[in-house]
């Protein structure tokens, strides 16, 4: 599928589309993936600051983490728009005997598991990029603090975004077990990444305006 090696403008028109994907999670990958950029790119204009040499080796740290998290969030924008064809193929099956309707109530719950797995790797993703975000907010160079404010509020609006797109699977999933499991996961992950991510946007405004 290759979204991710598309135009900006090709993407957005794509998503705009009535196709089933690009979707919710590709999107919210995307917004993940700008937002660990954005770490990127504020680790590296601290780099070499001698202002800033005291975290040197961590802002190091920081950026090669950031850089692992792009890949894998670009990555996910196709990985989403595979995990989700089966399903969408699923909605479509017949249901006119006791025998298409027990196959269909099978293919679904698979197809259904299997669309959650990449927004649950965002939301894991995601919830790593606010943590480093919150390291960097202290260590950055101060005259790129509000990219860190745009980097964390694009990775608050990309996890929130990543759970929605759990829920709206797990709603339809029968298995019990499985849906308790994930959705104790992907709360717990959201609400601390959420309170983090607020903090840091807050030291950011402050910063700015002293």
């Amino acid at each position: 599928m290759n979204f991710g090696d598309k135009t900006c403008n090709d993407f957005v028109n794509e998503l705009a589309s009535k196709n089933p994907v690009p979707g919710g999670g590709g999107a919210a990958a995307l917004v993940g993936a700008i937002g660990v950029a954005l770490g990127s790119m504020v680790s590296n204009l601290t780099i070499g600051k001698k202002k800033y040499a005291q975290y040197e080796e961590d802002i190091k740290g920081i950026l090669k983490k950031c850089e692992e998290l792009q890949k894998e969030l670009m990555q996910m924008i196709d990985e989403d728009a595979e995990n989700f064809l089966p399903l969408s193929k699923a909605y479509g099956m017949p249901t006119e005997t006791e025998e298409q309707k027990k196959l269909k109530e099978e293919t679904m719950e698979k197809a259904l598991k299997q669309a959650c797995q990449v927004p649950i790797k965002i939301v894991r993703a995601c919830h790593k990029g606010i943590k480093l975000h919150a390291e960097l907010v202290d260590k950055c160079s101060k005259l790129a603090i509000s990219d860190v404010g745009v980097g964390v509020q694009c990775l608050r609006a990309a996890i929130i975004s990543g759970r929605l797109n759990v829920v709206i699977n797990i709603n339809s999933i029968k298995d019990e077990d499985y849906v308790s499991k994930v959705k104790k996961e992907v709360d717990n992950l959201v609400s601390e990444a959420v309170d983090l991510a607020d903090i840091v946007y807050n030291k950011v405004e402050n910063i700015l305006n002293k």
